[in-house]
């Protein structure tokens, strides 16, 4: 360190006590910041306060005991004459100076050495250069010692018991920090632990509702259950019963309406039989119509012959009578006519014999196609009357098997309905197991919840004994705090009741406030300033008295 190479002259001097606290404040502040750094395991911001407070007590520690440079303008005291001279020493620290030279914003010799000792730490080489710089003494020996050392000595004291007494204040506040949220974490856990003991209780109550309802809903199901069941065997016995006889019922109609259906077939049959015949009769009276027809075309053609032979006799009379040679001839002629005449006569005769028997014939086809007309009327009207009863026959058979086909219908729906009622039981059973399986599931929350409050409990105990703990380390810093402030008194809330500035007095809406620095009590309206304090690097609570002071003497050290 910068300090070893300091002469340890009496304990009553002013530099040796200046020196040593300074020394207590460097490993304070290091070890400080050694372990802030290994707790939170990151990279350290330049905004981080022990990293500031490091570099606040090195300067310190490098101002002791430095010899002011004479200049025109007077005496000098900084740090950036010895800090420039290590690029002599270490060519590697000549990056540093020059970095430091070109910043723009940098215009004082104490800000140049402050962005120095920032540069050499950030590469990790400030022990070592700083080491060189001490072992060269020669080059130090132009400084001339400072008119006001003793002056510098206590003020550097002073400074040394405020950085001191800020951190502190900062460890007695950082206790203060936990220790509200160690309460406010206590008191959430009583209150979580209050709603997790209400919780269980609710559920134990539903939990017993439940099983008694599940009870109730078994017995229940189970009654209605045995009568469904009941029910559907006496339905399924009648329904078996009733089914059976219509099915017999059934079977006997079919066979009729089959037998009653071949009957018609039948009939049927016949009747196209009796057409048939019909179409030939009429066929065979169309066909001797036209023999009889052709018949008389021939009698007629006959009779034409005949007429005609008449007057050829005529006129071989006639001239029989005017030629005598010609009358054997005649006669001969008349003979064979005669004898052909004979012959047409015969068959003249004939031909109305069996015109006589065709007309006979005609007039019988005629009766017996009257008879089988009457007699086919008759039996198609028999007919018709059978057809009519098998169709009344078939239509009451059909409103029976209608009658049958609703009752099974609501046989039907009745099962339906009775399956129904059984699947809506199955559904109540699945519910009950479900609430069953919820009741079991609340159970094993319900023991995770004791287990969880158990733990809690455990932790509460652990923390009520850290808590105790470090009121102790508190009661002790405070203590400590007490007497390195040389007598200062931290002001008891009871003991006041104005504020010392206003002397307004204090209420439900104008709270109490400590001052930091000074340690009395303020209101809110005369204690809203910040600070960093020796003992607190982060800005802290004090009063206008003491902000005005504090700022009056920052300013007095710049300067």
């Amino acid at each position: 360190m910068w300090i070893c190479f300091l002469p340890s002259p009496a304990l009553r001097d002013p530099m040796a006590m200046e020196r040593a606290n300074l020394l207590n404040m460097a490993k304070l502040s290091i070890k400080g910041l050694i372990e802030s750094a290994l707790s939170f395991g990151r990279t350290l911001d330049s905004d981080y306060p022990p990293l500031q407070q490091f570099f606040v007590v090195m300067e310190h520690c490098l101002k002791h005991g430095l010899r002011v440079k004479k200049s025109f303008l007077g005496y000098n005291k900084s740090l950036w004459g010895p800090l420039e001279m290590v690029e002599k020493l270490c060519p590697e620290a000549g990056e540093i100076a020059a970095s430091v030279r070109d910043l723009p914003g940098l215009k004082t010799p104490l800000g140049r050495a402050r962005a120095w000792l920032r540069l050499a730490l950030m590469q990790k080489r400030l022990a070592d250069y700083l080491r060189l710089l001490i072992t060269r003494k020669d080059l130090l020996r132009y400084w001339k010692d400072t008119q006001n050392g003793q002056i510098a000595a206590i003020l550097d004291q002073k400074n040394y018991v405020e950085e001191l007494n800020r951190q502190l204040n900062s460890s007695v506040h950082g206790l203060q920090g936990r220790v509200d949220n160690l309460e406010k974490s206590n008191s959430k856990l009583i209150e979580e632990l209050a709603i997790a003991k209400n919780n269980i209780i609710k559920l134990q109550e539903e939990n017993h509702q439940l099983r008694n309802e599940n009870t109730i809903i078994l017995m229940k199901a189970q009654q209605q259950l045995e009568v469904t069941q009941v029910d559907v065997d006496v339905e399924l016995d009648t329904y078996k019963k009733s089914r059976q006889g219509l099915d017999e019922m059934y079977n006997e109609a079919r066979k009729q309406l089959r037998e009653e259906c071949q009957l018609r077939q039948d009939v049927e049959n016949e009747l196209v039989v009796q057409v048939s015949m019909k179409q030939e009769m009429d066929l065979a009276m169309k066909l001797l119509e036209k023999d009889i027809h052709e018949k008389q075309d021939t009698l007629i053609g006959l009779r034409h012959q005949l007429d005609e032979v008449k007057a050829i006799n005529v006129e071989m009379y006639s001239k029989m009578q005017t030629s005598d040679d010609g009358m054997k001839q005649k006669n001969d002629m008349i003979t064979r006519l005669e004898e052909k005449t004979n012959q047409i006569t015969a068959t003249m005769k004939q031909l109305e014999q069996r015109l006589q028997e065709v007309d006979r014939d005609r007039w019988t086809a005629e009766d017996g196609t009257r008879k089988f007309k009457q007699d086919f009327v008759n039996k198609a009207d028999s007919l018709q009357k059978q057809i009519a009863q098998r169709e009344k026959q078939r239509l009451q058979l059909e409103t029976d098997l209608k009658i049958e086909k609703e009752w099974q219908q609501t046989l039907q729906n009745n099962l339906e309905r009775e399956r129904d009622i059984v699947a809506q039981l199955s559904a109540e059973a699945q519910q009950i197991n479900g609430l069953k399986k919820e009741f079991h599931r609340l159970q094993d929350e319900n023991s995770q919840l004791t287990g969880i409050c158990d733990e809690q409990e455990q932790a509460l105990e652990e923390l009520g004994c850290k808590l105790s703990e470090s009121k102790l380390k508190i009661e002790d810093i405070k203590e400590a705090n007490k007497a390195l402030q040389g007598g200062q008194i931290w002001l008891k809330d009871k003991d006041a009741n104005i504020c010392k500035l206003c002397e307004k007095e204090f209420s439900i809406s104008r709270r109490k406030h400590h001052c930091r620095n000074c340690g009395e009590i303020f209101c809110n309206a005369c204690s809203d300033n910040e600070l960093p304090l020796p003992a607190s690097p982060k800005p802290v609570r004090v009063c206008d008295t003491c902000h005005a002071l504090l700022l009056q003497r920052c300013s007095s050290n710049a300067t």
